[in-house]
């Protein structure tokens, strides 16, 4: 537990009243404290509640104040007539505890959750890097359609051209239809449409091959930080 001066904004400030100074007051019983429990630290303001009141004994009433729970729960403690502050400590202390536990129950809720975005940040780039791989199949294949179809075509016209010379036997005609049986072979083996094409075959990307699609996630875990993956 640690204690701290109170903040300057808590003092109370010298100022009159009908005439009467009043002085400023700065109370021994107000400051800071640091509660921890575990590794949940709760700072404690303990200040006046009425600090620019006339009534001395009002000026004198204190209050203590954690800071605002989110669960709305209560967050302000003062001195009244039945019971002061020094009865209610028990209590306050208590509601420390309480936070501590909320906020180790937060983290664990807070942590869950952030697991299942990444998990679903890990099946969505699994996904998109497997579409990925089948485009670029999809890409591979028109391109070799594209070229047997330009080739095939060439073919066609070696062909006519042979027609067009069989009157003729010379070596060259010999070597010309050696060359398009070669050819016309070919161009049946690089086309993607000689027989039905099935669904291509995906493998299972890597850890790189996640970069793309992860958005600031590291595929190593929710919790690893040290992993250059952002450009």
């Amino acid at each position: 537990m640690r204690e701290h001066l109170v903040a300057e904004h808590y003092r109370s400030r010298p100022y009159s009243s009908r005439g009467t100074y009043i002085p400023s007051r700065d109370s021994r019983r107000e400051g800071d404290l640091d509660l921890g429990v575990g590794d949940f630290t709760c700072t404690v303001t303990i200040k006046q509640e009425f600090p620019q009141s006339a009534d001395p004994e009002r000026a004198q009433s204190l209050m203590i104040e954690l800071p605002h729970s989110r669960s709305g729960r209560q967050d302000k403690w003062a001195d009244r007539k039945r019971k002061r502050l020094e009865d209610v400590l028990g209590a306050i202390l208590r509601e420390v505890e309480v936070r501590a536990g909320e906020n180790t129950q937060r983290r664990i809720d807070e942590e869950r959750a952030k697991e299942v975005r990444w998990q679903a940040a890990m099946n969505s780039a699994r996904e998109q890097a497997i579409q990925a791989q089948l485009a670029t199949a999809l890409r591979e294949q028109a391109k070799d359609w594209h070229e047997a179809r330009a080739l095939s075509q060439y073919c066609d016209a070696l062909e006519y051209r042979l027609a067009a010379s069989a009157v003729l036997v010379c070596p060259e005609a010999a070597s010309a239809r050696h060359w398009l049986e070669w050819a016309r072979a070919y161009v049946r083996s690089l086309d993607p449409l000689r027989e039905l094409p099935g669904m291509p075959t995906t493998r299972a990307p890597e850890p790189e091959g996640l970069k793309l699609y992860l958005k600031g996630w590291n595929p190593r875990g929710p919790e690893v930080q040290d992993y250059p993956w952002r450009d």
